[in-house]
């Protein structure tokens, strides 16, 4: 099976300038994973996308590259996870666009 998550907003402390270390600022989440379902073993989405927002506030990470890849690491170990495929952007860092990094 394959599980999409799109669009999961929320605010985190996120970013190495000194005012993204005080405020909070707007993040959004695009996660994709295939797992293997079987006789009703599932990996429920909703754990998933909380993990995914607690992690990142507990954490305040300062790159989103160390986001990306701690978070990958800590859902494939926490659930039944083969392929994941992980997108955080930073939509008001700029003003002419969206920052985001993936993998």
């Amino acid at each position: 099976m394959k599980v999409n998550i799109k669009n999961l907003t929320f605010s985190t402390i996120i970013g190495i300038l000194p005012h993204e270390r005080i405020q909070e600022q707007q993040v959004i989440v695009d996660c994709s994973f295939q797992y293997n379902y079987e006789n009703g073993n599932f990996v429920d989405y909703s754990k998933v996308t909380q993990t995914i927002k607690t992690v990142m506030k507990e954490k305040q990470f300062e790159l989103l590259e160390d986001a990306v890849l701690y978070i990958k690491d800590y859902l494939k170990q926490s659930y039944k996870i083969k392929k994941l495929k992980l997108c955080i952007a930073k939509p008001t860092i700029l003003e002419d666009c969206v920052v985001s990094v993936e993998n």
